[in-house]
C-alpha cells in the first residue's frame, strides 16, 4: 500500500515540518517546538486522521524544534514515541547540548553565539528505544527507520518502501528552509563529516525524493549533485 505523506508545517509554510504518513495506520513524525502541540493536532485532524488513533510518533533527532511537543504529544494522543538511543540524554534532559555542535560557515559561526530562544522542552522519555535500524511494516507503514548520524549521534531518517526518504536534518533547504528547494547544510551538525556520509549512504539505497525537516522537498538527483560537491571540496 502507498503510503501518504502529509506535511505539517509547524512555523511558517516550510521553515519547519513533521509529517504524518497515511498507510494502513497512521504514523507522525517529529513533533516540532514546544509551542506546536496544536498545531500539529489540528493538521492531523484536517488530514482526516483522529490523532488519538496514531499508531506511533517517530522523532528524528534530540532538537527541541523537532521534539518540542513530543511530551505533550505522547500524552494527549497515546501513542508510542520512537526515539535512538544516541540522543536518549538530550530526550531525557529536555535540551540539547550546544557545545557539540560545530558551525558551518559564516551563518553557523553567528547561529550557534546567538542561539534561538525556547531551546528547553519537557523532558521526553520514549516508550522505544532504537538501536539500529527498524521496520516499520507492523505499524502500518511498509518501510523502515534507518540510524543516520552526523547532524546528531541519534539522528534517524525514515526510508519508505515507495522511495521517499523522511531525512530530518541531514540537510535543509537554503538558509534555514527559505530556499527550500535549494539543498544546503544547516548551521551546524555535530559531526559535519559523519553526517555527508550518511546521506551518501541513505542516497545509495535509492530514494527519489527527500522530505526535509526545513524546506523541501527535494529530488534525490539534485542532492546527489550537491553531496558530490560537498565531498569534492571536502577531499
Amino acid at each position: 500500500m502507498k503510503t501518504k505523506i502529509v506535511k505539517i508545517p509547524v512555523l511558517g509554510d516550510h521553515l519547519v515540518n513533521t509529517y504524518l504518513l497515511i498507510g494502513r495506520r497512521p504514523v507522525l513524525v517529529d513533533c516540532g517546538m514546544p509551542s506546536s502541540g496544536d498545531r500539529i493536532w489540528n493538521g492531523i485532524t484536517a488530514a482526516g486522521i483522529d490523532p488519538t488513533d496514531l499508531e506511533m510518533i517517530i522523532v528524528t533527532h534530540g532538537h527541541v524544534d523537532h521534539f518540542g511537543a513530543a511530551t505533550e504529544l505522547q500524552a494527549r494522543t497515546g501513542a508510542p514515541v520512537a526515539a535512538h538511543e544516541g540522543d536518549l540524554p538530550t530526550y531525557l534532559a529536555g535540551h540539547s547540548d550546544r557545545a557539540r555542535r560545530q558551525p558551518i560557515g559564516v551563518f553557523g559561526h553567528l547561529f550557534t553565539r546567538t542561539p534561538p530562544p525556547n531551546e528547553v522542552t519537557r523532558p521526553l522519555h520514549p516508550d522505544r528505544v532504537l538501536t539500529g535500524e527498524y521496520r516499520l511494516h507492523e505499524h502500518g507503514i511498509d518501510g523502515r527507520i534507518i540510524h543516520t548520524p552526523g547532524h546528531t549521534a541519534g539522528s534517524v531518517s525514515i526510508l519508505l518502501d515507495q522511495g521517499d526518504l523522511i531525512a530530518g536534518d541531514m540537510l535543509t533547504g537554503g538558509f534555514l528552509g527559505l530556499m527550500q528547494y535549494r539543498p544546503s547544510n544547516p548551521p551546524f551538525h555535530d559531526d559535519p563529516q559523519q553526517a555527508l556520509r550518511s546521506l551518501q549512504a541513505a542516497l545509495s539505497l535509492g530514494p527519489h525524493t527527500l522530505h526535509i525537516g526545513h524546506g523541501g522537498p527535494m529530488a534525490a538527483a539534485k542532492v546527489q549533485q550537491w553531496l558530490d560537491r560537498q565531498l569534492t571540496k571536502r577531499s
